[in-house]
């Protein structure tokens, strides 16, 4: 029996497999953080050793003005100084006013005689229910006024005629009205008694007071009325209305 020789395959050689070329590594520039800064929390230090050396200097000293007073005379000295203090600083504040109703009042005043003056007064008393109704005549020159006439709650009353008083005083109300009346207005407040004439109308029950200047046109102050009542009205339009006629008839 023949033996089958072994089939011995060719040997196929193999082609060697060329590996491609690395590529080459491009290097990508690196960019540069820029440095951070770090932020410190500093304190904020404010000084206020000025300020409160200078409140403390303003305390020192009023107490060493208190110390300084120690007598009545002393008193009245410090009240005094401190009254033309007030008033030459308000007169500064309204120079606009005060000069212009000085120039004007340089001519010959408007207001009317006495005797024309009091039916008008009399009838502005009716309409409005005052309780008093005082007529005066200013002289812004010399810082003066004269009080022509009064009403009271029984009529005419002459125990003011003829009184003559500062026009700008110590009462601050009263100032403040006078400007407002050399503007044209009628200035409407609460009564305080710091004249002889004020004290006479708190008397008389009044507690509320209506001023309007005489004639009631801007710049020209010959004089005021002031109207009395026992309480504040319930519409004051009405009353300064009232009082612009009067005042218009009280003019010539």
């Amino acid at each position: 029996m023949a033996t089958k020789k072994p089939v011995t395959k060719p040997i196929v050689k193999k082609t060697p497999v060329k590996k491609p070329a690395p590529k080459p590594t491009i290097k990508k520039p690196v960019a540069k953080k820029a440095p951070v800064k770090k932020i410190t929390n500093s304190p904020i230090v404010v000084d206020v050793s000025s300020s409160t050396k200078s409140a403390s200097s303003m305390l020192d000293k009023a107490i060493d003005l208190i110390k300084w007073v120690d007598t009545p005379f002393k008193l009245f000295e410090v009240i005094l100084l401190a009254s033309v203090f007030f008033f030459g600083y308000f007169a500064w504040d309204s120079r606009t006013a005060i000069l212009e109703a000085i120039t004007h009042s340089s001519k010959i005043t408007n207001l009317k005689e006495v005797n024309h003056l009091i039916p008008v007064a009399a009838s502005l008393q009716k309409d409005l229910e005052a309780v008093t109704v005082v007529v005066h005549k200013a002289a812004l020159v010399v810082n003066t006024r004269t009080t022509m006439l009064s009403f009271g709650p029984k009529g005419r009353d002459n125990s003011l005629d003829g009184l003559i008083s500062s026009l700008f005083n110590k009462d601050p109300g009263r100032n403040a009205a006078i400007v407002g009346m050399l503007n044209g207005e009628v200035v409407c407040a609460k009564l305080e008694g710091t004249s002889k004439s004020s004290e006479w109308e708190a008397k008389q029950g009044a507690t509320f007071i209506c001023r309007g200047g005489i004639p009631p046109e801007i710049g020209d102050f010959d004089g005021y009325i002031a109207v009395g009542f026992k309480t504040e009205p319930a519409d004051l339009n009405v009353v300064k209305t009232r009082i612009n006629l009067a005042s218009s008839e009280m003019s010539q």
